[in-house]
């Protein structure tokens, strides 16, 4: 199992609010564990709730003793809200702040996922499934049938998301187990990624036989290319 991750400013945003982590080592004891946050708030109060909320989680999955991978998470997940409301509600720079988060980790024949936000992970094999579901306005409106995937993917709205880190005394993940298969890959992105390539465009760059790091460099350079309108965030996970 490899890895390679990489964080990009885009075309547009004047500070990059994403923040990524990976360890292909163990933490606490989670074998491996791989993270994006996309921060929001204002002037660098993004910055400092992805990459707080972040450094939280990790602190909380080498201090635990819990064995079952979402509770694990969900323990994590838990710590970084407290920080990030804590630190907004004391300090007025930061009001207000807070950041999506999605998490991962491979044990055994599965990988676990938490999600909060917008931020997604995706599956990608002969096919590409989108494992997350987007706690946004838009994906709500999909859900209805208001409008469709690809009109989500452009939508005037499709930033305002309904859950977030920190900006609550709790918050709510949703929590996934899927079983995955040998030569199948992880894509873990923030929307920077996600609202500038479409899924079959993703795949087919995520498929290719050439190194991780070529792979994560594709697309965010594709990202750049269709616009860079936020900040690019994209995880490979090679199972």
């Amino acid at each position: 199992m490899k890895a390679f991750g990489i964080t990009d400013i885009g075309k547009t945003r004047k500070t990059n609010q994403d923040y990524l982590f990976i360890s292909e080592d163990a933490v606490g004891t989670l074998p491996n564990i791989y993270i994006v946050a996309d921060g929001m708030g204002g002037h660098k109060a993004g910055e400092v709730a992805s990459k707080g909320a972040v450094q939280s989680m990790i602190q909380s999955l080498k201090n635990t003793s819990l064995r079952d991978p979402v509770s694990i998470m969900e323990e994590g997940v838990t710590a970084a809200n407290n920080k990030i409301f804590h630190m907004s509600r004391d300090n007025p720079e930061f009001e207000g702040m807070g950041t999506t988060l999605v998490v991962a980790t491979v044990y055994e024949n599965y990988f676990y996922v938490a999600n909060i936000g917008d931020s997604r992970l995706y599956i990608v094999n002969d096919e590409i499934h989108q494992i997350t579901r987007d706690h946004s306005y838009v994906e709500e409106m999909v859900s209805r049938g208001e409008i469709d995937k690809d009109s989500a993917r452009t939508h005037a709205q499709k930033n305002v998301i309904t859950r977030a880190v920190g900006v609550e005394t709790g918050t709510y993940a949703d929590y996934f187990q899927v079983k995955y298969k040998k030569g199948d890959k992880i894509l873990m992105c923030s929307d920077g990624l996600s609202n500038m390539i479409a899924d079959d465009e993703l795949k087919g760059i995520v498929k290719k036989n050439i190194p991780l790091e070529q792979i994560v460099n594709e697309l965010v350079y594709t990202a750049n290319y269709n616009g860079g309108a936020d900040n690019i965030t994209a995880i490979v996970v090679a199972l």
